[in-house]
C-alpha cells in the first residue's frame, strides 16, 4: 500500500463511467463538510495546458525543466517528463498536501490503494474489485448478481452516500464493512 501523510482515496472505473461527472458533484458536498480536496486525475493520452504563443510555453520549450506560472489567483507548474508512465507515487509528491484533508485520485486503477469502484451496468465492462484488494467500496448503478460481501454497495446515483461514506471511512469507522446502502 502507498504511504502519504493525509489520507487519499481513489474512483477507479473503466472510461466512460462517469468518474468525473461523480467528482464534479462530490468535491461541493465533502466541501461543505469542511474538507478540503486536492484532486490527481491521470490522463492516458498527451495534453498541453500552455500554448505556442505564450511566453511560459517559448521558455519552457527553450529548455525549461520545470515552469512555474502565478497569478494572484492561480499557479500552475509544468514540469517536463521523457516519455515513461508517469506513477502515482510521484504525482503525489507534486501536491502540497500542508493545506489539504483528502486527495481524490481519478484514475491510476491498477495501483494498490484505497479505491470506490463505480460500475455502470449499460458498459458491460468487468468488475475491479473481483481483482483488486484495495478496492473499499462499489458504487453501481445496480446490484451486481454477486454480491460483495468484504465491501459495501453503495448507490452510483446517490452522490449523498457516497460523500458520507467517504465521510465516515476517514473517521476511520468500522461500521462501514457492515453497510450496504443499495
Amino acid at each position: 500500500m502507498i504511504q502519504y501523510p493525509i489520507p487519499f482515496i481513489g474512483i477507479c472505473a473503466y472510461s466512460g463511467t462517469g468518474k468525473t461527472t461523480l467528482l464534479t458533484t462530490l468535491i461541493p458536498m465533502l466541501e461543505k463538510q469542511g474538507l478540503r480536496i486536492g484532486v490527481i486525475k491521470h490522463a492516458h493520452h498527451n495534453f498541453e495546458i500552455d500554448h505556442k504563443d505564450k511566453d511560459s510555453y517559448k521558455i519552457r520549450k527553450a529548455g525549461a525543466q520545470q515552469m512555474l506560472i502565478a497569478s494572484d489567483n492561480c499557479i500552475a507548474k509544468i514540469t517536463a517528463r521523457k516519455q515513461q508512465p508517469v506513477s502515482l507515487e510521484e504525482t503525489l509528491e507534486q501536491i502540497d498536501h500542508k493545506d489539504l484533508d483528502l486527495v481524490l485520485v481519478e484514475g491510476f486503477k491498477h495501483y494498490h490503494f484505497p479505491k470506490i469502484e463505480l460500475h455502470r451496468s449499460t458498459t458491460n465492462n468487468p468488475y475491479i474489485y473481483t481483482q483488486d484488494s484495495s478496492v473499499i467500496a462499489l458504487a453501481c448503478d445496480q446490484k451486481p448478481e454477486q454480491n460483495p460481501r468484504h465491501i459495501p454497495i453503495l448507490d452510483l446515483n446517490n452522490i449523498e452516500d457516497i460523500s458520507k461514506f467517504i465521510i465516515q471511512y476517514l473517521q476511520g469507522s468500522e461500521q462501514i464493512k457492515h453497510i450496504n446502502y443499495k
